[in-house]
């Protein structure tokens, strides 16, 4: 029997911008799984977290941040930035794409825009296939 592809995501996301998994569609047709982490802050995200991510079977993580300029705790969002950055650098050495991970602004409460980059990122890992760290 052939095992289905279903893409796992991490999302890493801020609590002040994104507190809302539950209400993210993420059962529709079962397309992929969804293993939120939350965070007080995005400034919390460390590059060996977002690596570990990937070691545990992620095809993509996509990190939510505050828009620039609205983070509560003034540069979390812009630590954030420079670590996702530095990992994508350092997936797209070791040959596991950088594109696998991504950042984003999130509004607080703008769901619809969190499932629009959610779908995007799916569609992102359709076209590259399972994570070659699997």
């Amino acid at each position: 029997m052939i095992k289905k592809y279903k893409p796992q995501i991490t999302l890493f996301h801020c609590i002040n911008a994104f507190d809302n998994c539950a209400s993210l569609p993420v059962s529709t047709g079962g397309a992929f799984e969804l293993k939120p982490v939350k965070m007080a802050c995005s400034s919390m995200v460390k590059d060996v977290f977002l690596l570990r991510a990937f070691e545990a079977g992620a095809d993509a993580v996509a990190v939510f941040v505050c828009p620039e300029g609205q983070c509560r705790y003034v540069e979390g969002n812009i630590r954030a930035k420079k670590r996702v950055n530095f990992v994508k650098n350092l997936l797209d050495e070791i040959g596991l794409s950088g594109r696998r991970l991504s950042l984003h602004n999130v509004e607080c409460g703008d769901t619809e825009n969190a499932v629009r980059i959610l779908q995007q990122v799916l569609s992102d890992i359709n076209d590259m296939g399972p994570s070659p760290a699997k």
